[in-house]
């Protein structure tokens, strides 16, 4: 399999897919926030998430640019450890790391993904997958996570008023306990929805004072990233990367602070 850039069926169906809940069964729902999880159709694959929040007093606009400005991710994400845009593909897709924070004594995630995004009417869509990039080889201080499918849907719900999909699909490689998985759906995750919330009332004054008019997200002229190819890169295949056992690893021995934020965040 080759990689390739999402086309305008890969957003529709990543669409349908955040909008449609037959098979969805919902592990959390509670103040504005509904978390659901999917098990794999297949054997041993990967469990799918899905989060929803309504965001009041936000236009969806503003969360499309936070969840796009790398600046000001530093300033709120603080279970990022470190991201940088590697090279663009096209106006509305580029190549970027992003590595974060596991609870310890966890060993931390990174991953190399390949986003892509689409204004659609009164929607927006972020989608990624993990790609390899010759010049990026997983680290020895971290495991290299693989992001199957991952991505936002943004959806308009009036003049200041919006609803934030995230759907995720990730192996984060080695065994992970049981409890670790539960860990996410009932606290990580909807802790990262709100956070991300929190987020969006604070942009507009932040972004007033950090190069207000910069969104080459929104103007393609002003991307100043070099220019990469497609034959640069291969997919990311979970199988041909070191997977490590922490089925043992203990919660109690484990520590998650009101930081922590997770296990497959990502943009």
């Amino acid at each position: 399999m080759t990689v390739q850039i999402p086309d305008d069926s890969d957003f529709t169906s990543f669409k349908e897919q955040c909008e449609n809940l037959d098979g969805w069964t919902a592990r959390y729902n509670k103040g504005g926030v509904t978390v659901w999880c999917r098990d794999g159709e297949e054997t041993n694959s990967v469990q799918k998430l899905k989060m929803r929040i309504v965001c009041k007093d936000v236009t969806a606009e503003t969360l499309y640019d936070v969840l796009h400005d790398t600046s000001y991710r530093k300033k709120w994400d603080s279970n990022m450890i470190e991201t940088f845009d590697i090279g663009r593909l096209t106006v509305n897709a580029d190549v970027g790391y992003y590595s974060w924070k596991c609870p310890s004594p966890l060993k931390n995630r990174d991953f190399i993904t390949l986003r892509s995004w689409l204004p659609l009417g009164k929607d927006y869509l972020i989608i990624n997958y993990s790609v390899k990039h010759p010049q990026y080889p997983p680290k020895k201080d971290y495991v290299r996570a693989v992001s199957l499918q991952t991505g936002y849907l943004i959806q308009s719900n009036g003049a200041n008023c919006c609803t934030l999909y995230y759907l995720t699909q990730v192996d984060p490689k080695g065994s992970l306990p049981k409890w670790v998985v539960n860990k996410v759906s009932q606290f990580v995750a909807p802790k990262a929805m709100k956070k991300i919330y929190k987020a969006c009332q604070k942009y507009p004054e932040w972004k007033r004072k950090h190069n207000p008019n910069l969104k080459p997200w929104m103007y393609p002229e002003q991307n100043t990233l070099p220019c990469i190819s497609l034959s640069e890169l291969s997919l990311q295949r979970a199988d041909s990367l070191e997977n490590i056992d922490e089925s043992g690893l203990s919660e109690e021995k484990t520590h998650i602070s009101d930081d922590d934020e997770g296990f497959s965040k990502e943009s």
